[in-house]
């Protein structure tokens, strides 16, 4: 039995991630021994429940009814496991996916305490700017969801702000209301955001000012180190920025003009409910982000 529940292990996570080789770190066998185990589960089923080319793994359509129910199986088989020692005694691997600026700023100076909480649970992070990289019992996601077969739940929000560093707003002013922009250098990014301008919203009016820069970043960390340079007028989530603005690096503009919103969501494979890791850990998350949300707003209120 043991040995079939590795082979559903192995198919399940090989149909995610699309990778032999990838699964084979994550279980710590050699990418063979993973090969084997899928042609055993195939040869036991008497079908094919994956399709490899050079570039990737993908499932059959058995395989595609397999692993709904796999991961069921396993799911279960987790939440019974965990379900009994208690939510005090979490055991195994943790697997969540997030992007690389906001896992290093906002989920990994939280994980110590978590970790202590929950000493036999092992988490494996994987961090990646690219969304088709994130492949995980839970992926922290910002922004707006696609339409998809996944789960969500919301986590929490952050203000988007207006941010500049002091040596660029003494050089060229400072823009008093969300039109003036137009006469700024405008930080574009990270990706494709900002190209068709910044929505603000004032006074209940809801405006659309086009932006141009000669600067164009891929990541929210690099938009924020573009900002610290000098370089322009940059719009962040204050997730994202609330180190530098704490410190100086920046301030924020135009209080009077808001943007909507950045939504963090957790992520999940469809079908059923995420495991008591993933809830456990998400409950800690949404928790210590609204604590640090608190937290500030309470200083701002004393200064």
């Amino acid at each position: 039995m043991s040995d079939r529940l590795q082979e559903l292990s192995a198919f399940v996570r090989a149909a995610e991630t699309g990778s032999f080789s990838r699964v084979a770190r994550e279980l710590r066998v050699s990418q063979p021994s993973v090969s084997r185990m899928i042609a055993s589960l195939e040869a036991r089923l008497g079908v094919k429940v994956l399709l490899r080319t050079t570039r990737r793994v993908t499932p059959t359509d058995a395989g595609s009814v397999l692993l709904e129910r796999a991961r069921q199986i396993l799911g279960d088989l987790d939440e019974a496991e965990n379900a009994a020692r208690g939510v005090d005694s979490l055991h195994g691997t943790l697997r969540v996916a997030m992007s690389g600026a906001f896992g290093t700023r906002e989920v990994i100076p939280h994980l110590p305490a978590f970790m202590a909480q929950h000493p036999q649970l092992q988490i494996d992070l994987q961090i990646s700017d690219r969304r088709e990289d994130l492949v995980a019992e839970g992926v922290l996601r910002l922004g707006s969801l696609e339409d998809s077969g996944f789960g969500a739940r919301l986590l929490g929000k952050a203000p988007r702000l207006v941010v500049a560093a002091p040596a660029y707003l003494a050089r060229k002013g400072t823009p008093k209301t969300a039109a003036e922009l137009s006469k700024h250098d405008c930080i574009l990014g990270p990706g494709h955001s900002g190209r068709s301008g910044w929505r603000f919203t004032r006074s209940g009016r809801t405006t659309s000012v086009a932006v141009e820069g000669r600067v164009q970043v891929a990541t929210a960390d690099g938009v924020i180190a573009c900002a610290k340079a000098g370089l322009g007028v940059a719009v962040a989530s204050r997730w994202m920025c609330r180190a530098e603005l704490a410190v100086g690096e920046l301030v924020a503009i135009l209080a009077d003009d808001r943007l909507d919103p950045v939504e963090l969501h957790t992520v999940y494979p469809g079908g059923r409910r995420p495991s008591l890791k993933v809830r456990t850990f998400c409950d800690y998350l949404a928790a210590k982000l609204r604590a640090d949300e608190s937290e500030r707003v309470s200083r701002a209120a004393r200064r």
